[in-house]
């Protein structure tokens, strides 16, 4: 029955949900438990500002020096709002869990959507990857550790495996934490600014805008290259649309849950490297700095511990790794979605294995723990952070472009029907916008010294051709139903 004021209940809302979801060909075996902040919380929780930002800072500091920080980080946000922009349209079009595979189908066939979502699959293992071994970096020297590579393996084994139990048991326990999480960023990100500003010694403002850089490469190569910091960041606010399925009213809820996402932590951020750069009291001891091993720890670290003393330090460093544990949590729920998603249509090996969902805590396990093990192994092969990070930026921005493309090509056709939330009169500028910036930011993300994920990827996608051209062009034909 509508409520009072002409609404409609929470319930009537679901149903409508459920058939809109048969109308795309799935039935609806995902708990649809989450509201709009939820889903909100998830991709914020995923761009986590204290993870991409805070594990990246040296990276950008060594390369661009702390202007890196006042224009690096602002110029990077304006172009992916573009980017999400885009895909909060197709979202509202397209409210299933797919995310960018199911978009690519629906728009070009299962041909782009197959490639699409391999190579989403891909940027979101090294984003899991990229985020727990961060935060192991982080957690290693606060319990004591050495920072060896083979110790921080471990504590990062540890935390990829209390991601994939939390996930196993229960979509309503990671919809609360994710909710917690934004907590724990906001009051995290002000508790560290506030005693950042008033208790650390600080550089004067004209600080934040010096340009110097620690590298061999001319000073505006090398301010390119330390985009990484802030894109790597800004990577992740697709989650909203990989639990549209467990969303209520996701058509304008998901929508707003990616751009409110980019836009509240584009803020936030930036309100945290001013805090940070004006907090350096010497850039190279920053980069230098080792623990009693010898062992290189992160820059974030020994900026609190020259600012704020040893004990203060220890707190701020210890708020910074509690968030890129929750950011974790949630990228393993998104991650394990897509796969989810991708194998209910046969598009993986094994896909009767990786479609399972379990009858008591209506969570697809199988993925869940793929996942993890996946992620576990991408760190080995990549090795360096700025590589797997790389990696991640690649993946993610290449499967988020191909449905924002196909999406343009459609519109200028009038051969789809945009949902309830669109972009209007602007659409095609702003796909054009957001074409152009990943082509250039993902040219960037493959130069040397991260040719490594260059090579990775000319390498997947050589393997994905050959493989869709032999066998899969013949077989994979699921995708096509839900257009």
């Amino acid at each position: 029955m509508p409520t009072d004021n002409g609404q409609r209940t929470t319930d009537e809302i679901i149903k409508r949900d459920e058939r809109d979801l048969r109308h795309f060909g799935y039935a609806q075996e995902l708990f649809r438990t989450m509201g709009g902040f939820s889903n909100f919380a998830i991709s914020f929780s995923i761009i986590s500002i204290l993870t991409g930002a805070v594990t990246l800072y040296g990276d950008g500091l060594a390369k661009g020096g702390p202007a890196e920080m006042a224009f690096g980080w602002p110029l990077v946000a304006l172009f992916t709002l573009a980017v999400t922009a885009s895909m909060a349209e197709l979202s509202s079009a397209f409210p299933t869990s797919g995310g960018m595979y199911h978009w690519a189908a629906m728009l070009g066939g299962p041909g782009w959507g197959w490639f699409t979502a391999w190579i989403n699959v891909v940027g979101l293992v090294a984003t899991i990857a990229g985020v727990d071994y961060g935060c192991a970096q982080f957690v290693t020297p606060l319990v004591g550790l050495n920072s060896s590579t083979r110790t921080v393996l471990l504590v990062y084994a540890l935390i990829l495996i209390s991601h994939a139990l939390i996930n196993h048991y229960g979509i309503r326990l990671v919809a609360w934490l994710n909710d917690f999480s934004v907590t724990v960023h906001i009051a995290g990100v002000a508790a560290i600014v506030g005693v950042l500003l008033i208790f650390a010694p600080k550089q004067p403002v004209s600080f934040f805008f010096h340009a110097e850089t620690a590298t061999r490469f001319p000073y505006w190569w090398a301010f390119l290259l330390g985009l990484l910091q802030a894109q790597w960041t800004f990577t992740g606010y697709d989650a909203s649309a990989h639990v549209s399925e467990e969303t209520v009213d996701p058509r304008r809820r998901v929508p707003w849950g990616m751009l409110s996402s980019v836009v509240i932590s584009a803020a936030v951020g930036y309100l945290l490297l001013i805090a940070l750069t004006l907090s350096i009291q010497d850039i190279p001891s920053v980069l230098g700095a080792a623990d009693s091993g010898g062992n290189s720890i992160p820059a974030v670290i020994a900026i609190f511990e020259q600012a704020l003393g040893g004990r203060a330090g220890y707190v701020m460093s210890a708020l910074a790794a509690v968030a890129m544990w929750f950011c974790g949590l949630s990228t393993i729920t998104s991650t394990s979605r897509t796969i989810y998603a991708f194998a209910r249509d046969e598009g993986m090996p094994l896909s009767r294995l990786w479609r399972r969902v379990d009858p008591k805590h209506l969570t697809p396990v199988p993925t869940i723990w793929l996942s993890a093990v996946a992620a576990f192994l991408a760190s080995v092969y990549a090795g360096a952070y700025s590589v797997v990070t790389s990696i991640s930026v690649l993946g993610l921005y290449v499967s988020y472009i191909l449905p924002v493309y196909l999406g343009w090509e459609a519109r200028r056709s009038d051969s789809w029907r945009r949902g309830p939330w669109h972009l209007g009169a602007f659409s095609s500028a702003i796909n054009l916008v957001a074409m152009a910036w990943t082509v250039f930011i993902c040219a960037i993300m493959v130069a040397p010294p991260n040719q490594l994920a260059g090579e990775t990827m000319l390498g997947l996608l050589v393997a994905l051709t050959l493989w869709y051209a032999l066998s899969e062009r013949h077989r994979f034909k699921a995708a096509s139903a839900a257009r």
